[in-house]
């Protein structure tokens, strides 16, 4: 039996075992127990590129390494673009990062996924911890918002499955038609329903005062700011039930919650005071430090190790924004921003414009085949890796269980370069990662976990200047709702961003008066793109959803940067739509 770990952009992060050929999970892990999703079960049946290409043709890997280190020579540092993605989530992806930091690439910063929900996490907690599964599982009411985790968290449905289930999404989905109460909530008003919750809490005199005094800072300004918004107002932004409203609000009182908050909730310009706000709410009923209560985003899977691939000196340009035409040269690894990113049209413009692309990843996409000079990468069966978590605490070492003369791995295309280029030679693959596992693991029953997930997160205080949780007391909405349709890109059950099974459908109410199977033309201020109609009874009226990798989404969605975090806002647009 041969044991890995999954290496998709995943909570879950699954043990899985590769035997005669096929991949299953593995039944004894204690929070995957022996599933796998439907991306992982396609992943050896999805076509790889087997071959080098360089415009068009097939070339030998030696072939194409000379011709990168040509075009590296010939260009300057500064106007070089390193260009990261998250196709491979195992740590090893990062050590190409030491050969471009010596080169003196261009780096990117921010986010395309929760950075915007991680900074308001930061700038109230100082920290962004997360509650373990088993933690989870000690509450007495979880709170799902904006986070369909039968799709993108599906292990953890047993812990949560017997318990008072509220769920906040403007899609009634799967898990919210098994909820106690579902708040189906105008899209963007995320923010607008904390505060509501907030201005009911303490009208109710729900707030617990005795952890506000030793745990927090400045609890009246905080009321103060709450108050600056009306209830008419608040109650005609979140559009929603009043009685579900109330009604969840007094299935949380004086009980253990733990709210779980998906990425969509902050995919807007105000994505960080969405989260700021929903645990300013959890911090004002004193839910933070406390068995079975807190708040539980993406965690950050690399907290409390060292980093043998971080890089302080270089520069860094935000991620959602990227001009690619600004550069001589584009590496690109393990991503697909033709598609993947906001405002396709410009990117795609851009990459035209760049001197010289190169994609390095494993399958044809839309950057693939923009590219210059196109390297096939290994698979993670086919070398060493390790995979950290960012949803429960458990680490995975991944060693190499196949050979293979196809592709070549991110460590041997730096180690190569490093080589080429006359720099310090790389430590061995199985060194970076003995000093990884070293820096912050233990031992749980026989298995690798990381101390950073503490039993209860934030039980002695918080990470702040003061260790005192900071309230948050301002917003900064500038804006404007025009007509249109929102649009929800939330992650699909059958494929991850571009990888696998892509679709090309719009999910439309029933009130749009569009038949299913008929096509329409969706445009924004950024782009239009045509898609076939599927009809879903479970959306609001006002509402479309895309699933996130559907071909043509992202010439729809705005190149813009959320206030705080510098994180892609992907619903900050309203759509329009014509029959064809």
């Amino acid at each position: 039996m041969k044991k890995s770990a999954c290496p998709l952009d995943c909570y879950d992060a699954c043990s899985v075992i590769y035997e005669d050929g096929k991949l299953k999970g593995e039944p004894e892990h204690p929070i995957t127990r022996g599933s796998l999703c439907p991306n992982l079960n396609a992943f050896l049946k999805t076509p790889r590129i087997e071959m080098p290409i360089f415009r068009g043709d097939a070339i030998t890997m030696e072939e194409a390494l000379e011709i990168l280190t040509q075009k590296l020579e010939e260009c300057d540092p500064a106007k070089t673009l390193f260009f990261q993605g998250s196709g491979n989530f195992g740590k090893m992806q990062d050590v190409t990062r030491l050969f471009f930091g010596r080169y003196g690439a261009t780096f990117t910063g921010g986010s395309l996924c929760d950075g915007a929900g991680a900074a308001g996490i930061e700038e109230g907690r100082g920290k962004n911890m997360i509650m373990t599964p088993e933690q989870i599982a000690k509450s007495d009411v979880v709170v799902v918002w904006g986070r369909n985790l039968t799709v993108t968290n599906s292990h953890l449905w047993p812990y949560i499955k017997d318990k008072i289930l509220i769920v906040i999404d403007p899609v009634k989905t799967e898990i919210a038609k098994r909820a106690h109460i579902h708040i189906q909530l105008k899209p963007r008003s995320d923010i607008y329903l904390a505060l509501l919750f907030i201005r009911f809490a303490y009208i109710e005199q729900m707030e617990d005062e005795a952890y506000i005094e030793a745990y927090t800072e400045d609890f009246s300004y905080f009321i103060d700011f709450a108050r600056s918004y009306g209830m008419k107002k608040l109650m005609a932004l979140v559009d929603a039930s009043i009685d579900d409203i109330m009604t969840a609000l007094a299935l949380i009182e004086k009980q253990k919650v733990a709210f779980l908050v998906g990425v969509g909730v902050q995919k807007y310009t105000i994505g960080d005071a969405v989260l700021r706000a929903i645990d300013s709410f959890a911090a004002m009923l004193g839910l933070f430090g406390k068995e079975g209560c807190g708040v539980s985003y993406l965690g950050e899977s690399g907290l409390g190790f060292s980093d043998p691939f971080a890089l302080s000196n270089v520069k860094r340009i935000p991620k959602p924004t990227v001009n690619f035409g600004a550069f001589d040269l584009a590496f690109i690894q393990g991503a697909n921003p033709a598609a993947q990113m906001p405002d396709s049209n410009r990117v795609i413009e851009g990459l035209k414009r760049c001197g010289f692309s190169v994609y390095f990843g494993l399958y044809e996409n839309e950057t693939s085949e923009l590219a210059d000079l196109v390297i096939p990468a290994k698979t993670f069966l086919e070398k060493e890796d390790l995979r950290l978590s960012y949803g429960h605490e458990f680490v995975e070492d991944m060693p190499k269980l196949i050979e293979s003369d196809t592709g070549i791995s991110e460590y041997d295309l730096a180690d190569n370069l490093c080589r080429r280029f006359g720099y310090e030679p790389l430590l061995s693959e199985r060194e970076y990662i003995d000093r990884i596992i070293a820096s912050n693991t233990t031992l749980k029953e026989g298995r690798l976990i990381s101390k950073s997930y503490e039993e209860i997160p934030y039980q002695d205080g918080f990470d702040t200047d003061d260790e005192a949780f900071l309230f948050i007391d301002t917003l900064d909405d500038s804006w404007k709702e025009e007509a249109g349709y929102h649009l929800i890109t939330c992650k699909s059950r059958h494929s991850l961003n571009s990888q696998f099974e892509r679709q090309r459908y719009v999910w439309l109410p029933e009130s749009a008066g569009v038949e299913e199977g008929s096509f329409v033309r969706l445009s924004s201020p950024y782009g239009s793109a045509e898609f076939c109609v599927k009809i879903c009874k479970d959306l609001r009226d006002d509402t479309i959803l895309i699933y996130s990798g559907t071909s043509g989404v992202n010439r729809l969605t705005p190149s813009l940067l959320s206030n705080e975090g510098d994180s892609a806002v992907y619903q900050e647009v309203k759509i329009q739509l014509e029959k064809i």
